[in-house]
């Protein structure tokens, strides 16, 4: 028999779009030859759907969206995750459909509640398994959370073939955990669906085979891996769903950031080798996910393309590049507002970066407006020293400028500050924070130069000199971001031992960096707290970014030792 593996871009909330998109899946799958198809985690409805889970007309919607789904598909049974209402409970649940009715449910048990989840806040955890047959052949379901355990590697036992396998279902954590998958092997099952709504991080791939294949190993079965596809508001979700035969070799590997049907054929219960994306570079990998990001968020909130404020620098440079890339250059704008301490070769590089990836290019000169500003203040700030004040001044004026802009056109401003420069305030509030969507909110500033040097392999559209030079805000003569912040390889490995590595000051010091770094680090950190609680939302690609899986306290008076 063929097992059809629906690699999903749902949207959440677009519950006819959704509908229509899994029954176009299945028509295909159907067409292809396909028994049985497999979606993702909450599939129906989209992941994460948050709060509109408490609300019990989004869950009614969910019902009766189920009930179309069942009875448009045909000749091939479908699991499909959903959201489910029984007995006064919620649960996320995945369905098995035949021939137009739910012949099985099977609700997730393991709710992961940290990093960016918060399932205890909406599902009551299911229990028991879900087991069904197809032609023979029969399957038990896990979701997510459900085979993802703390158990060790176990040994593989062999088992042998039957043409009566059995087949298990668990719901993304479920397969986290040894009880989940075992529950549905005892119950017969030889083969293990787990449908995924796993966001995305570096290295999440690798993770992935680890824990699945100890599954493998501890019961002996064939599983099933199909995870969810597309950006949701600060998350993507990477797809790269796969298969594992009994022994835990990897047999399907659908591609990473697309949406894909994978088809796999079972003889005895066991997959047959097939098809496998090549893997990507960290660099492709990332630069995948930042794509995805900004394609869906524009694209899903309906915005008709994008305004980048570009500077000659870097960071402003790689996310236009993204924008271009993830949109096409005729739904891009790029604009320089260059003032006077705005280098002739920052305005050179600026244009030559629109020309070279053939976007609409506006300049519009800030100091008329930067000299406005000041006479107008020029009572109040009379007999005081200049500081960042006129620096920030400047930002917000370029702000405003790409507000109005925005507002105008219904384009969306792309900001492109980048987590070294948000984890440190490095930023001005209503400058160049100001925007929709922040693209490098968690690539740190050495990741910045990467990808850059990365896309200008597939195509030179960043000047190499923009590369090149130092890194400077060019708010004031002859400045440099090292005058305000210490080395970025330092910074970006201290920030990442504090933020996302968890570590204390003292264990980051007892790594080797000075003392003076650190609590420098550390405390920009911290004081920049309500600066990053109002900057847009953007893109995650750590385990830990600035967004669902970051909540200090804005006032908060606790401090670190240093030892």
């Amino acid at each position: 028999m063929k097992i059809a593996i629906a690699q999903l871009n749902a949207t959440v909330g677009d519950l006819a779009g959704n509908v229509a998109r899994i029954a176009d899946f299945a028509e295909r799958a159907r067409r292809a030859g396909a028994d049985l198809m497999v979606t993702p985690e909450l599939a129906l409805c989209g992941y994460p759907p948050e709060d509109l889970l408490l609300r019990e007309d989004f869950l009614e919607a969910c019902e009766r969206a189920l009930g179309d789904l069942a009875a448009r598909v045909r000749d091939v049974t479908l699991v499909v995750g959903h959201p489910r209402l029984a007995g006064g409970k919620r649960y996320n649940s995945a369905s098995v459909i035949q021939n137009g009715r739910v012949i099985g449910v099977y609700d997730k048990q393991r709710l992961p509640n940290y990093t960016v989840f918060d399932e205890e806040r909406y599902f009551e955890p299911g229990g028991g398994w879900c087991v069904f047959g197809v032609n023979g052949v029969s399957f038990g379901v896990n979701i997510c959370e459900d085979s993802w355990g703390a158990q060790g590697p176990a040994t593989a036992r062999r088992r042998s073939a039957r043409r009566d396998a059995r087949v298990g279902i668990n719901i993304c954590a479920d397969s986290w955990n040894a009880e989940a998958p075992r529950a549905a092997r005892e119950a017969g099952a030889n083969v293990l669906l787990v449908l995924n709504a796993s966001p995305y991080h570096v290295s999440k791939q690798g993770v992935r085979y680890d824990v699945m294949r100890e599954r493998v190993a501890e019961t002996g079965m064939a599983l099933v891996y199909v995870n969810l596809v597309g950006g949701q508001d600060e998350l993507v979700f990477d797809g790269g769903s796969f298969v594992l035969n009994r022994e835990g070799a990897l047999t399907h590997q659908l591609p990473l950031f697309e949406e894909a049907l994978g088809l796999v054929s079972l003889t005895d219960g066991d997959p047959q080798p097939g098809g496998i994306a090549a893997p990507l570079s960290l660099e492709a990998e990332v630069y995948g996910a930042l794509l995805t990001g900004v394609r869906d968020y524009i694209d899903k909130n309906g915005f008709p393309g994008a305004l980048i404020g570009i500077s000659g620098g870097i960071d402003s440079a790689l996310t236009l590049a993204v924008a271009v890339d993830a949109l096409g250059a005729e739904r891009v704008r790029a604009v320089m507002m260059p003032s006077q301490y705005t280098a002739d070769m920052s305005v050179e590089d600026a244009r030559a970066e629109a020309e070279a990836l053939k976007v609409r290019y506006l300049s519009i000169s800030i100091k008329p407006i930067f000299d406005a500003f000041l006479r107008a203040l020029a009572g109040e700030f009379k007999g005081l020293a200049t500081d960042t004040t006129e620096e920030n001044l400047q930002s917000r004026i370029r702000g405003t400028l790409l507000m109005a802009l925005s507002n105008k056109t219904g384009a969306l401003v792309l900001t492109t500050g980048n987590k070294s420069e948000m984890g440190t305030g490095y930023a001005t509030l209503y400058g160049d924070m100001a925007g929709g969507f922040a693209v490098l909110k968690d690539i740190n500033k050495m990741m910045v130069y990467r990808l850059a040097r990365y896309r200008n392999s597939l195509t030179p559209v960043i000047p190499p000199r923009v590369i090149e030079r130092a890194p400077s805000a060019e708010l004031r003569p002859n400045q440099t971001d090292q005058d305000s912040l210490p080395p970025y390889p330092v910074l970006d490995a201290i920030m990442e031992a504090y933020v996302e590595n968890d570590l204390n000051p003292g264990e980051i010091i007892a790594q080797g960096f000075a003392p003076a770094d650190v609590e420098r680090v550390v405390r920009l950190v911290r004081a920049s707290e309500y600066k990053r609680r109002q900057a847009p939302v953007g893109i995650r690609i750590t385990p830990r970014g600035f967004g669902k899986d970051w909540r200090f306290p804005i006032t908060n008076k606790f401090r670190h030792r240093f030892e």
